[in-house]
């Protein structure tokens, strides 16, 4: 009660500056659901395997100045394209931006949702936009950083802003009926104790096509909470590739919803925890309507004392019939102290369907290190390249070059550097 009471009261320090009456509106109903639904708790059962306390109980403030987005693109954007500030976009194109605006992230159920909304405000939320029949070559790279790129505070710096910060960010990335674009959200920080809580909404119209990223790589001490909502129309295609690479306590939830028929959605992920580390994946696949394919791939490395959790659920109608779904979890537990809690899920009412699901938890093969070392390669080296190359199967299916081979080398370094001790 304690620390609901905190961010109230944050909030109506916030209410105090000015906004456009629209966002008032929408940011007084989502405090108003926080305050009713309060923080989830261990007998909640989407929040039974996740270590809610030290998130809680650590009192997260509003930073003193707002860190916003940085985008960067290699070449111009088409004509029509817009990508800039959500609060600005909702004063300058309402008909683009209202429909959709946290029509889709559930608040009425997700407290952390809700939270998000409530804090919505100047510099922490963008606005992508792709019209009709338009195709945006370059990927769009967002950089909701926590701190400024150029000039970069000190460590110390970051520490004095009291007591510790929370970030709110915010994406809305609208397709149009035969658009077609790829959208890279990346996140990252210092070395210090900071809690990013992000929202994507993400609409995909009629036969479009979308290739989504999300990396994160926090500092060592951060917390990362994040929910990607995805809403699909007839015969569009959405394809996401989630790395959850850093952070001290991560938890990402991607949603997606189909609402026409002949949709295609993949999902791909790789999470690598050591030390302490917790990550926590859940993916949830509505279909919603009948002829609609999905794909899911997720695959985590765990080493040290890191405890990771996998929740994969496709939920299929009574109605979506022809239905064709498929999903795998694979972990590979590098020591005996990582675990791993999975549990991927079926729910069907249909009686038409294709549907499949598996998980796999286990260690490396003992006979592979064996044939490597038989050729002259050390031990750590053999244990290495095997590591590597059950996450590339993974980062393989990236289709941006430049992120493609900066994840393989951040993979291929990551013992070196101490990363999977």
């Amino acid at each position: 009660m304690e620390q609901t009471n905190q961010y109230l009261s944050d909030f109506e320090q916030l209410e105090k500056q000015p906004a456009a009456p629209a966002l008032h509106r929408l940011r007084k109903a989502a405090i108003a659901r926080f305050a009713e639904l309060g923080f989830p708790g261990p007998r909640d059962e989407e929040w039974r395997f996740t270590p809610l306390a030290p998130l809680i109980q650590t009192p997260f403030r509003l930073p003193a100045a707002e860190v916003p987005f940085v985008i960067s693109l290699n070449q111009g954007l088409p004509d029509g394209v817009i990508v800039r500030g959500l609060t600005k976009a909702l004063q300058e194109y309402p008909e683009l931006v209202e429909p959709h605006l946290a029509r889709y992230a559930d608040i009425k159920r997700n407290a952390f949702a809700a939270l998000n909304t409530a804090f919505l405000r100047d510099g922490v939320g963008m606005f992508v936009y792709v019209p009709p029949n338009c195709v945006v070559e370059d990927p769009i790279n967002l950089w909701p950083t926590v701190v400024p790129i150029n000039p970069r505070p000190t460590v110390a710096a970051l520490k004095s802003d009291a007591p510790y910060s929370v970030r709110y960010r915010r994406a809305l990335v609208v397709l149009g009926r035969n658009a077609r674009a790829t959208v890279v959200e990346h996140y990252g920080g210092p070395p210090v104790t900071y809690f990013t809580n992000a929202v994507t909404e993400i609409v995909v119209g009629d036969n479009a096509d979308l290739d989504y990223y999300k990396v994160q790589e926090e500092g060592p001490e951060a917390y990362h909470l994040a929910l990607t909502q995805v809403q699909l129309g007839r015969a569009a295609r959405f394809s996401s590739h989630a790395f959850s690479l850093g952070g001290a306590w991560a938890r990402n939830e991607i949603n997606a919803v189909f609402t026409g028929e002949g949709a295609e959605c993949t999902l791909n992920g790789l999470y690598r925890g050591a030390g302490q580390q917790f990550i926590d994946n859940r993916t949830f696949i509505d279909h919603a309507v009948p002829h609609c394919a999905s794909h899911e791939l997720y695959k985590g490395i765990l080493d040290g004392h890191a405890r990771g959790v996998f929740n994969g659920k496709i939920y299929v109608r009574q109605d979506a019939q022809k239905t064709d779904a498929k999903q795998t979890n694979k972990t590979l537990l590098l020591s005996e102290d990582a675990t791993i809690n999975t549990k991927p899920q079926l729910e069907i009412y249909a009686d038409d369907v294709k549907c499949t699901h598996g998980a796999t938890v286990g260690q490396l093969d003992d006979e592979a290190i064996f044939y490597l070392r038989s050729r002259g390669i050390g031990l750590q080296e053999a244990r290495d390249l095997l590591t590597y190359a059950f996450a590339n199967d993974v980062v393989e299916r990236v289709r941006v070059d430049s992120l493609r081979e900066r994840l393989s080398q951040t993979l291929l370094t990551a013992r070196r550097a101490g990363g999977t001790e």
